[in-house]
């Protein structure tokens, strides 16, 4: 009896997880290689991100609604803060994610960057974010209250042109730079035009392990 039930929980842990774990290490190895463009929203869930340090060229701040499926409310509507830099330098790279499974939540992360000669390094880099904690953060040449329509910083052209910001109108910031220390963000989407993760590993663990 007891055999008959372990194998029946473990057939359903491996429907669950494999597919997730299969996709993920893929798209991890060809964004280590810098093979393909980043893009990271977990089925409408949000996740954490942390670091020691974030260092940026070109940085954009400001407001918009990211649609994450039946997440939030009938349509699936999250106010978020995006930033965005033209490029960016990252020490002790933490992302993680809690996924529900038969037997109990796991938490998948990724780690890279650990090494401070060799840091993660982005491209046109966006973080769609409800929170963030920094214990330093440093703007050079910045220009607060400017209209989200009309900053260039990150694409050359305006906002990520993904993003929806109704007119153009509102609240939004950018700098020449950026440098953030002791990094913790909760985020629901991520995306970015390269993104090489240096030193990356992998892991699935038991439990409630998120980066912070």
């Amino acid at each position: 009896m007891s055999q008959t039930y372990g194998k029946t929980r473990w057939r359903r842990f491996a429907v669950v997880m494999v597919p997730t774990l299969a996709v993920t290490a893929a798209v991890g190895v060809s964004v280590a290689q810098g093979a393909l463009a980043a893009s990271f929203s977990v089925s409408g869930t949000q996740f954490k991100v942390s670091a020691s340090s974030l260092t940026g060229k070109g940085f954009t701040q400001y407001g918009t609604v990211d649609v994450q499926g039946n997440s939030k409310g009938p349509t699936g509507e999250v106010p978020v803060a995006v930033s965005g830099f033209n490029s960016a330098i990252i020490n002790d790279l933490c992302q993680s994610v809690i996924i529900p499974t038969p037997l109990g939540d796991y938490t998948l992360t990724i780690n890279a960057g650990g090494d401070p000669s060799n840091p993660v390094t982005a491209t046109k880099l966006f973080i769609d974010m409800t929170d963030l904690k920094a214990t330093t953060a440093t703007f050079n040449n910045i220009n607060i209250g400017v209209a989200a329509g009309t900053i260039t910083n990150t694409t050359g052209d305006a906002v990520n042109p993904s993003d929806n910001i109704g007119d153009g109108s509102g609240f939004a910031q950018e700098a020449d730079s950026a440098t953030l220390t002791g990094v913790q963000q909760t985020a629901w989407a991520t995306s970015a035009g390269t993104f090489s993760l240096n030193g990356m590993h992998l892991n699935v663990a038991s439990g409630d392990k998120p980066c912070f």
